[in-house]
């Protein structure tokens, strides 16, 4: 193990020093068209031709900011990760903007991720289609190792932090910061445009902010109807960190909890125990998170006056798949 993280420190050194211009290494995937067009289904239709091999077996999988910032995408991918990021939309296209950076956090002291989305000019994917919305994140899917995707029956313990900013503008819309999805399979004839689990934060009609646990049944199996798992005050996570547990057994009578709690003074914030839920989608090649900001922003951006440019924390991502 201590020769193999040696090995991956000279790999990322040996990548950042080779060019002093910027270069974003390409998704995996990217440029592949989308077996389900849906704009909620963020292209995740690759089944590995033969689930299992070249991967790694080990059962617990980190992604730790390095403080090697130009090498962020290196080592999401090293990881076994994924990203799509709007690095070359609208004006990016001839200064390439990179959407995902680290940086050096002083309360947790210890380097963290950076997610960035620009409201005026961000988009999905570069999906023409596609006019409402903008997406910064990241995922594990069809090329992560197994220990990053969930079969039926398993059960993954995913921790993460995160930390939204002050002052964050949201609208009646959702802006989704985590959501737990299937992947397509190559037939694309998965249920999977619908993800099962999702983190959201949202405006009620009165005006208040909320942060919203949110289940969604399927839409094939069932009628994709939502139910509130918590609905929670936004203000007690704006500007701080938190971490969060989650739980999750995939299966047609699948388990869910989570607990989320503020670092500075341990408060739970959130607590959800063993929701009994349908938590697998038919013909999906597995299930796995999603972390990032997903955002709707009206038709041909008629809300984006209520948004505003927004860069949100995260930190210590690991999967651990129990057996």
């Amino acid at each position: 193990m201590r020769k193999a993280y040696i090995f991956f420190l000279m790999v990322v050194i040996a990548v950042a020093c080779s060019s002093s211009g910027f270069v974003i290494p390409e998704p995996l995937n990217n440029g592949s068209p989308a077996v389900n067009d849906d704009p909620d289904d963020a292209d995740d239709s690759v089944e590995p031709e033969d689930p299992g091999k070249g991967r790694k077996d080990e059962k617990v999988y980190g992604l730790v900011a390095d403080g090697n910032d130009a090498g962020t995408y290196d080592l999401i991918l090293a990881a076994g990760y994924n990203y799509e990021t709007p690095d070359t939309s609208g004006e990016h296209a001839e200064a390439p903007f990179r959407h995902i950076r680290q940086s050096y956090d002083k309360r947790l002291k210890k380097d963290v991720f950076d997610f960035y989305l620009h409201i005026e000019n961000d988009d999905d994917r570069g999906k023409p289609n596609v006019t409402d919305r903008q997406r910064n994140e990241i995922k594990t899917d069809g090329h992560s190792p197994d220990s990053l995707v969930a079969q039926y029956g398993e059960t993954l313990r995913i921790c993460w932090k995160f930390r939204l900013p002050a002052g964050m503008k949201t609208t009646t819309k959702f802006a989704h910061i985590h959501q737990l999805k299937g992947i397509d399979n190559k037939a694309g004839t998965a249920d999977v445009s619908l993800p099962a689990v999702t983190f959201t934060c949202r405006s009620l009609s009165s005006g208040k902010q909320q942060m919203q646990v949110l289940y969604t049944a399927s839409n094939v199996e069932s009628d994709g109807s939502t139910t509130y798992l918590a609905r929670v005050d936004l203000a007690d996570f704006l500007d701080e960190w938190v971490s969060v547990t989650e739980t999750v057994t995939f299966a047609d009578k699948g388990s869910y909890s989570v607990v989320i709690n503020r670092i500075y003074d341990g408060k739970e914030l959130v607590r959800v125990e063993n929701a009994r839920l349908d938590l697998w989608r038919r013909d999906c090649t597995g299930m796995r998170p999603k972390w990032g900001l997903y955002r709707n922003f009206g038709e041909k951006r008629s809300l984006a006056s209520e948004l505003r440019d927004e860069i949100l924390k995260f930190a210590d991502f690991t999967i651990h798949k129990e057996k």
